[in-house]
């Protein structure tokens, strides 16, 4: 019962009847695993993945770095510069998401991102709306191709002991025709606003940054990837880059802190913990044999398990819930990177599909813009399908 209303409520981002969001309702889970002596507290602190956490928050300091010190918006002016038509600012704010996505939080960039493209595409008198959409989809997309793109992709990394590079060079082919996809979904599905000649109108103000700052930034990200792929381990290096970052005379450390999304490390801790109460008390090796010879092994049938579930409860979720039935499998590696590529390309199914997408909408919502669900639907479900489709021809 813990197990299943604290899923629902991550699940559908709420618990109806009480203002609780989906850190809250994963906290609760945990709490309750422990109170009701499922979990003991000491099992508690051995079920949460310390390397995840420290992933996510060294990456989050980072990126939050790079917000202030304005790297985003003087990023969003160039691109307006040499974007002279609409399919061209299309393409800029496709490419620049899913490659920022791919080395940092995909959830961080849309934070960063949207706001700024919004701005952009308000003062150049264009429609928003399938700007925005390229910002959630890029992000997802590009996020599948490291370790370090997403919070699943962070979790798997960790369980599965892929080195970052097999990871990369696994999936990232994947990314970059997903990316190209996403390009051409959105043209066709919004004809009227990219098969023009007009140009575009540049009335935005001038960009403000502090120089210093954003080349720290900078050095410091392209430092942390290049570690990445020389096989630091990828908790070791974010968390190193984010305390060089935080060691400055420019910024006060509270700006830094009131970056981070606290909310969704709260939630992690959450998810770890009540995952645990359950493989404790439910999922017994029987159970899980008798799962695992449902053909797991098959790449087709792991991805439309893994798709499915993650648009049931999310993709977080949906990868922690798997772990116990990719353990028997003799090929755990590969089952864990196509759960990987799964539940990230699923991601864009629908606008409840990740956490990304709700903050794309939420963005654009504060910003006087609409996204509805068949807004978001019928672009994203045919691109899912043709990216999933490109993910088990690779894979």
């Amino acid at each position: 019962m813990i197990f299943t209303a604290s899923y629902f409520a991550v699940g559908i981002g709420r618990l109806p009847g009480f203002r609780i969001d989906r850190a809250g309702a994963a906290f609760i889970g945990a709490g309750l695993m422990v109170a009701f002596g499922v979990l003991a507290l000491s099992d508690a602190y051995r079920a949460i993945d310390l390397d995840t956490i420290t992933l996510l928050l060294g990456v989050m300091i980072v990126v939050a770095n790079l917000r202030l010190s304005g790297f985003f918006r003087y990023a969003s002016r160039g691109i307006l510069k040499r974007a002279q038509r609409p399919m061209t600012l299309l393409i800029a704010v496709v490419m620049l998401t899913g490659i920022l996505s791919a080395f940092f939080v995909n959830d961080a960039i849309c934070i960063a991102v949207t706001p700024l493209v919004l701005d952009l595409v308000i003062h150049t008198k264009r429609n928003p709306v399938p700007y925005l959409l390229a910002i959630a989809m890029a992000s997802n997309i590009g996020s599948a191709a490291t370790i370090t793109g997403n919070p699943q992709n962070m979790i798997i990394g960790a369980v599965s002991h892929l080195s970052y590079g097999r990871f990369a060079a696994a999936l990232s082919p994947i990314a970059a025709i997903g990316l190209i996809l996403t390009v051409l979904v959105i043209a066709l599905a919004y004809r009227s606003e990219f098969w023009t000649r007009e140009r575009l109108i540049d009335h935005l103000p001038a960009a403000h940054a502090s120089k210093p700052l954003m080349i720290k930034s900078v050095l410091a990200s392209l430092a942390m990837v290049v570690a990445f792929f020389f096989g630091v381990v990828p908790a070791r290096a974010a968390i190193s880059a984010g305390a060089v970052m935080l060691l400055t005379r420019r910024i006060k450390s509270q700006k830094v802190y009131q970056e981070i999304d606290w909310t969704l490390l709260l939630m992690f801790v959450g998810l770890f913990i009540v995952v645990a109460g359950l493989e404790k008390k439910l999922l017994t090796p029987e159970l899980i044999g008798a799962i695992g010879r449902l053909h797991l092994q098959s790449v087709p049938i792991l991805t439309v398990v893994t798709a499915v579930l993650s648009n049931l409860v999310s993709n977080v979720p949906a990868v922690l819930l798997l772990k116990p039935f990719v353990e028997p499998l003799r090929n755990q590696q590969h089952a864990w990177l196509t759960i990987a590529m799964a539940s990230t390309l699923a991601g864009n199914f629908t606008l409840v599909g990740s956490v990304a997408n709700l903050i794309v909408v939420q963005s654009a919502c504060a910003g006087g813009v609409s996204i509805g669900f068949w807004d978001y639907f019928k672009v994203g479900a045919p691109l899912t399908v043709m990216t999933v489709a490109v993910g088990l021809l690779r894979l």
